[in-house]
């Protein structure tokens, strides 16, 4: 798992506070919940891309497969919210993607590059609290949650190599605004408690 991990650990401004983990173990029902809504979302994050640029055809099926991937995903936590009886219920949607889009060019070739970093951020950092939560819980959230490493991860690549194939410059410094954009959002206190949220107040 560490070698699968790396990649993630060196392109993200921060690992997890431990705050976030402890709220995370103390509110696992809220936890399940908002994954859910996650997965829904990095699948539309997904389909919009194809909607949008559709003259890019390698794009385009490489997000196919995700938007497949994380609705697959979100089957999944829906079983796990079913089994528990738990409410699946609409949630106030938290800062973090909402953040990471206001900083996004608007120009067509400036956004989808854009984008795409904005989307190896998301998935980097799923990947990074599915690690970081995956063994402080019971064995069957566990296995869920280390067996979704691997898609993360690799939807993280698949963002950010598009991001570099489709900018016509190095993207390093739009990587940079980007991350300490996050690492902001994640070390910060945040009022609401999610997935992707900061150190709950």
């Amino acid at each position: 798992m560490n070698t699968l991990l790396e990649p993630i650990y060196q392109f993200l401004p921060c690992k997890t506070p431990h705050r976030w983990v402890e709220m995370a173990i103390a509110n696992q029902a809220l936890l399940l919940i908002d994954h859910a809504h996650c997965e829904k979302k990095a699948a539309s994050a997904a389909m919009n891309v194809i909607y949008h640029y559709s003259q890019h055809y390698d794009l385009m099926q490489k997000m196919s497969r995700i938007v497949r991937e994380e609705m697959r995903h979100f089957e999944q936590v829906l079983g796990l919210i079913q089994k528990r009886n738990i409410d699946y219920v609409t949630l106030t949607p938290g800062r973090y993607a909402k953040e990471l889009h206001r900083h996004a060019r608007n120009d067509h070739k400036g956004r989808i590059v854009d984008l795409l970093i904005i989307g190896a951020f998301v998935e980097a950092r799923s990947c990074e609290r599915f690690a970081a939560v995956a063994e402080k819980l019971d064995a069957e959230l566990v296995e869920f949650y280390l067996g979704l490493l691997k898609s993360e991860a690799r939807h993280f690549e698949i963002y950010l190599n598009f991001a570099q194939q489709l900018s016509q410059e190095p993207i390093e410094e739009r990587i940079q605004l980007f991350a300490k954009i996050e690492q902001e959002l994640i070390l910060s206190e945040d009022p609401l408690f999610r997935f992707h949220s900061g150190v709950s107040i």
